[in-house]
């Protein structure tokens, strides 16, 4: 993928908030939205989620997950030609005391401050989920397929 592809990647997704996340329950694709947040060191997608959520109780028992992020309709744009990406990856769950769990909470909340009040429910905790690969979507047949660790690379970049 080219500098400019990789810029509208990061572009999108440091532009967008909230991801379609699908799970798997009982071998079947379950999908819900999520905000999100990028970790400065672009390692990949912070979630904060409830374990009274069903996608919560997915990722418990079956790590792997899917985000998609997609460009904004409107602006007589064509629903065809909507910038997206889709990211294959595993969820982990950070323990009360892990060691970057202040940092990521701190990532979350400067993208989400409204969310303060959840930190102190119990049953909230912080997922990271880490890219394994991705297919970007930059409009009418212009698909790029990437690693996980380009897409790191990509998150780790700043505009």
């Amino acid at each position: 993928m080219n500098a400019e592809l990789g810029a509208q990647l990061g572009q999108l997704l440091r532009a967008r908030t909230t991801a379609a996340l699908g799970t798997l329950r009982a071998a079947m694709p379950q999908v819900s939205m999520v905000p999100y947040a990028i970790p400065a060191d672009g390692s990949g997608f912070i979630v904060h989620v409830s374990t009274l959520a069903a996608h919560t109780k997915d990722m418990l028992v079956d790590a792997r997950v899917g985000l998609l992020v997609a460009e904004a309709e409107g602006g007589g744009k064509s629903a065809l030609g909507l910038k997206r990406v889709s990211v294959q990856g595993l969820a982990e769950q950070l323990a009360a005391d892990a060691v970057r769990l202040a940092e990521f909470s701190a990532a979350y909340l400067a993208r989400f401050p409204d969310a303060e009040q959840l930190f102190g429910f119990a049953d909230f905790s912080i997922f990271l989920i880490r890219p394994v690969s991705a297919r970007f979507v930059a409009g009418f047949a212009q698909a790029h397929t990437l690693s996980g660790v380009s897409l790191v690379k990509i998150l780790q970049s700043r505009p």
